[in-house]
């Protein structure tokens, strides 16, 4: 089994994520992109943890059969209505499972140096096929610790790293 340490964390061999063919389906380099947009948006102020903690959530709720089965159609999830111009499907504003989705707010990188950073990480977890040791102890939910959203109170507080509260969703 292939092992890589870096600022203290440990990484092990990761499993390869499924995508059917009934999905969008996403290249490599999307997915790694789609990673790397929400731990900047999530996480970009934070250091290694927090960033590592807000991918771990990503990646297990990839793993978890309640949500969608790939990094991109898991930060994307939202719920859409048509367009009023063509139909096509758009985000409905604060719907989202993660905030910057849909919030109103450009998704423009402004820090491209930071955004670099979080890229090359999000490259290392995704095509290295090297997996982190989850921090979060299986959190599929966090939240800002300055809010306390009501489904907060349906799930298993695990920890809190940087600015975040971590949950996990039990099965039943």
């Amino acid at each position: 089994m292939k092992e890589l340490i870096t600022a203290g964390l440990l990484f092990v061999a990761a499993p390869i994520e499924a995508i059917t063919p009934d999905k969008p389906t996403y290249g490599p380099n999307e997915h790694v992109q789609c990673l790397a947009m929400n731990m900047y948006h999530e996480a970009r102020d934070q250091g290694t943890a927090g960033r590592l903690a807000v991918s771990a959530v990503v990646l297990n709720r990839v793993n978890d059969e309640r949500f969608p089965n790939s990094v991109c159609e898991v930060v994307l999830q939202t719920q859409t209505r048509p367009s009023w111009r063509d139909g096509t499907p758009i985000p409905v504003r604060n719907r989202c499972q993660f905030s910057w989705y849909c919030d109103g707010k450009s998704d423009e990188v402004k820090d491209k140096k930071t955004y670099q950073k979080i890229l090359d990480f999000a490259r290392l977890i995704m095509h290295n096929n090297i997996r982190f040791v989850d921090i979060t102890d299986g959190a599929t939910h966090y939240h800002a610790d300055y809010v306390k959203p009501d489904w907060a109170n349906t799930k298993t507080r695990t920890t809190e790293i940087g600015d975040h509260i971590f949950y996990r969703w039990e099965k039943r």
